[in-house]
């Protein structure tokens, strides 16, 4: 076991996207039984870009997939946000600042938070309800995106095992604080999914859940790096790894560089995958 961990961390590499901006894709040793059983992970260095949080509520166009939020608003990277209700609105408290999509403080312990507002805070945390007074962390950032943790507050798997899968799209942070946005088109079921993810050299600290089957998405549109990678596979939705394309999301989480000019996003052409 401890030389197959030493082999599987060597084989890994992240390949640059742009400063403080990286890519790796790596085949899970626990095969899916659907697809090629790639997990995909954008690292972010919080502290050359920044989170931003894209609501259709806010905008004319309306819902919009993965790629066109990234090239509508110049964002380098775009994963859903949350989970969300057929009316858009999002299944779990969201606020970004004094627009609330979403009021209601739900019992699921995990909030994504970002935009400190003072000097020392970390750019971004997950915030545990677990282990973390909520009310004091409140006062640090402007925008939260409520979800269902995935590891507790000293790093085990909470999710019960099940034998549904589907496809995934994940957000965490390591323990240096870096953000990583996490895709797998291949379905497993969650609680597989994070044994995966504890499994890879990413030196998770906070995992939370986004959305699972065909409306996970991870878009990449930056310096000529252009990906959009797609779900598919869900128990009782879409059995089938036949969706291609990009479903629209009425919320996501966008990536943009804390200084506008330092990076060109590319434009769109890449076919969904």
């Amino acid at each position: 076991m401890w030389l197959w961990m030493v082999g599987l961390a060597l084989a890994q590499s992240w390949t640059p996207l742009a400063p403080g901006l990286e890519l790796m894709e790596v085949v899970s040793p626990t095969p899916s039984t659907i697809g090629d059983s790639t997990v995909r992970v954008v690292r972010v260095d919080p502290e050359r870009w920044e989170l931003d949080l894209k609501m259709a509520m806010q905008e004319e166009h309306g819902p919009l997939s993965a790629p066109q939020w990234a090239e509508r608003h110049d964002l380098a990277v775009v994963i859903n946000a949350s989970m969300f209700e057929p009316s858009g609105r999002s299944t779990f408290f969201m606020v970004d600042g004094d627009v609330e999509n979403n009021a209601t403080l739900r019992s699921d312990k995990d909030l994504l938070a970002f935009g400190a507002v003072a000097a020392g805070t970390p750019p971004v945390a997950i915030i545990d309800r677990g282990c973390d007074d909520f009310a004091v962390e409140r006062k640090k950032y402007t925008t939260f995106v409520q979800s269902i943790r995935m590891l507790s507050c000293d790093g085990r798997n909470v999710w019960t095992q099940s034998p549904r899968s589907w496809s995934h799209a994940v957000i965490g942070v390591d323990t240096s604080g870096r953000v990583l946005l996490i895709h797998a088109r291949s379905p497993w079921s969650t609680h597989d999914f994070i044994e995966i993810l504890r499994a890879l050299p990413l030196d998770l600290a906070r995992l939370q859940y986004a959305e699972g089957g065909p409306e996970a998405s991870l878009a990449v549109h930056v310096g000529g790096h252009e990906h959009s990678w797609v779900g598919s596979y869900e128990t009782g939705f879409l059995e089938s790894d036949a969706n291609t394309r990009a479903w629209s999301l009425p919320s996501v989480i966008g990536v943009r560089p804390r200084e506008a000019a330092e990076v060109k996003p590319a434009s769109v052409t890449s076919e969904p995958r």
